[in-house]
C-alpha cells in the first residue's frame, strides 16, 4: 500500500482540482472587480481571496481533517436531517440549479459577441446549450478518467489560452494601475474589502470545495492511497497548490481589469469587460480567443460539477438510482435552465448563496476546529442554528429586489430587514452571520461543558 502520493500525482489530482474549480464566475467576477475597484484593487482582491481562495482550502482541507468524503458526513456533525437538507441545497446549488446552466450561459454570452447580430439569440443559446451538454455528458459518463480529461488535457490547454491574453494586457497595459478610478462600494479601501469579501461568494468555490472533496479523494484512493491519514494529508496538499494557483490566477485578472478600466465604461458585467479587453488586443480574433478560454474553462468545470453531484446523490441515496442515472437527470435540468439566459440566473442565485454562504462558513470552521477542540454536539447544533436563523435575513433583505410590489411575501420579507439592520451588527455590510455565529459557539460551549460535568 502506498504511503504517499508522487510529486507528478500530485500535480495531477491539483490540476484536476483547479480545473473543476476555475470556470465562469472564475473569471467574471475577478474582472468586474478590478473594474469597480480601481486603484483600491489590492485591499479589494484581499477581501475575495478569503472567500474565493482561502474558504475554497479550507473546505478541503475540512474534508481531509475530518477525515470524510463529503459534506454530508460532515453535516450530520449537526443531526442527520440537517447534514441531508444542507447537502441537497449546496449540490442543487452548485449543480443543475446555478452553477452548472452558468457555465454553459456564460459561455454562450461570450460567443455571441463572436457571432455577431442577424441571429435568433434563443435560437442560438438552444443549439449551444445542448452542443455544451452533449459534451458534458460525454466526458462525464466515466469518472474516473476526470484527472486524465481535466488534469492532464483540458485545465493545461485552458491556462496557456488565458496567459496569451493575461501577458498580452500586462506587457501593454492600457493605463497605470495608480490611475484607475474606483467607483460605488469600493471607493474606501474598507469598504473594499467588504465588497471583495461578498463578490468572493459568488464564484461559489466554497460550496464547490465541500462537494469537489468526494472526488479528490476517489481520486487520490485510485492512486494507490488508502491509508485514511495518508489520504487526508495527499487531498489537503492537492487543495493547497490548486487553490495557490487560483488566488494568483484571479489576482492578475483583477489587475488587468483594473488596468483596462478606460475601455469599459459602457460594460454591464465581467463577461462584456473580458470581451473588450480582448478585442483591444487581438482585434476582431479577440473574440474567438475569448470564446475559446471561456468555454474550455465553463466546460471542465460543469464536467466537475455533474459528476461530483451525481455521485453525491447515488452515495445519499443508496437505495435509489445509481451515478449514470442522475448525471443524465443534472444535464437535462441544466440545460433546460441555462436558456433563461445568464442575467436571470445570476440575479436569482444572490439570495441562494446569501443564504447558504454564512452556513458553509460555519460548518467548515466548526469542522476543522472541532477536530482541534473536540466540540460536542451542542457546539455545532447551537452555531449552526443561530448562524442559519441570521441567514434567512440576509436571504429576505438580497430577495426583496426580486419581489413584484405587490408580491404577498413582500411586507414579511421588509419587516426582516428592518430587524436584522437595526439590531444585528455588521448586517448592513453583508456580515450579520459573524455576531450570531460567536454568540453559538460561547453558548454551545458552555452547554457542552456542563454536559460534560453532569455526565461525571
Amino acid at each position: 500500500m502506498k504511503r504517499n502520493l508522487t510529486v507528478r500525482e500530485t500535480l495531477m489530482i491539483s490540476s484536476m482540482l483547479f480545473g473543476m474549480f476555475f470556470g465562469a464566475g472564475n473569471m467574471i467576477f475577478p474582472a468586474a472587480l478590478g473594474v469597480s475597484a480601481g486603484n483600491n484593487i489590492l485591499y479589494a482582491f484581499g477581501g475575495m481571496f478569503l472567500t474565493a481562495v482561502g474558504l475554497p482550502l479550507l473546505a478541503v482541507a475540512a474534508l481531509g481533517i475530518t477525515r470524510t468524503g463529503s459534506v454530508l458526513e460532515i453535516g450530520t456533525k449537526v443531526s442527520g436531517k440537517f447534514g441531508l437538507l444542507f447537502s441537497l441545497l449546496l449540490y442543487l446549488t452548485i449543480g443543475p440549479l446555478f452553477a452548472v446552466p452558468r457555465c454553459a450561459s456564460t459561455s454562450f454570452a461570450i460567443g455571441a459577441v463572436a457571432l455577431g447580430d442577424g441571429f435568433d439569440p434563443a435560437v442560438a443559446l438552444a443549439v449551444f446549450s445542448l452542443l455544451f451538454f452533449s459534451a458534458v455528458f460525454v466526458f462525464s459518463r466515466h469518472p474516473g478518467g476526470l484527472m486524465t480529461w481535466i488534469g492532464k488535457y483540458l485545465n493545461p490547454l485552458f491556462l496557456l489560452l488565458l496567459f496569451c491574453l493575461i501577458a498580452a494586457a500586462l506587457l501593454q497595459p492600457v493605463s497605470p494601475l495608480a490611475a484607475a478610478v474606483p467607483s460605488g462600494k469600493y471607493l474606501q479601501a474598507g469598504y473594499a474589502f467588504a465588497g471583495g469579501f461578498l463578490e468572493g461568494y459568488n464564484t461559489l468555490d466554497a460550496l464547490a470545495g465541500l462537494a469537489f472533496g468526494i472526488v479528490v479523494v476517489d481520486a487520490v484512493r485510485a492512486s494507490g492511497v488508502e491509508e485514511a491519514g495518508a489520504v487526508a494529508g495527499a487531498t489537503i496538499r492537492a487543495g493547497f497548490f490548486s487553490c495557490l494557483l487560483m488566488g494568483f490566477v484571479y489576482l492578475l485578472l483583477s489587475v488587468v481589469s483594473a488596468q483596462s478600466a478606460p475601455l469599459c465604461g459602457d460594460c454591464k458585467n465581467g463577461s462584456e469587460i473580458l470581451g473588450v479587453i480582448a478585442h483591444h488586443y487581438f482585434g476582431s480574433g479577440g473574440a474567438l480567443l475569448l470564446f475559446a478560454i471561456v468555454t474550455m474553462a465553463c466546460l471542465k468545470t460543469a464536467i466537475g460539477l455533474v459528476t461530483s453531484c451525481a455521485e453525491a446523490f447515488s452515495q445519499m441515496f443508496p437505495g435509489g438510482p445509481g451515478y449514470r442515472f442522475w448525471s443524465v437527470v443534472f444535464i437535462l435540468a441544466s440545460m433546460l435552465i441555462a436558456n433563461l439566459g445568464l442575467t436571470t440566473i445570476v440575479t436569482w442565485c444572490v439570495p441562494v448563496l446569501m443564504f447558504l454562504y454564512p452556513l458553509a462558513i460555519a460548518l467548515i470552521l466548526l469542522a476543522i476546529l472541532g477536530e482541534w477542540l473536540k466540540f460536542g454536539k451542542a457546539v455545532y447544533l447551537s452555531v449552526m442554528s443561530l448562524t442559519a436563523a441570521e441567514a434567512a435575513f440576509d436571504f429576505a433583505h438580497t430577495m426583496l429586489p426580486l419581489l413584484r410590489e405587490d408580491s404577498s411575501l413582500r411586507p414579511l420579507f421588509l419587516w426582516g430587514s428592518g430587524l436584522a439592520a437595526e439590531y444585528l451588527p455588521f448586517f448592513a455590510e453583508g456580515f450579520g452571520w459573524l455576531v450570531p455565529a460567536l454568540a453559538g459557539l460561547l453558548l454551545g460551549m458552555l452547554l457542552d461543558k456542563r454536559q460534560k460535568e453532569g455526565s461525571r
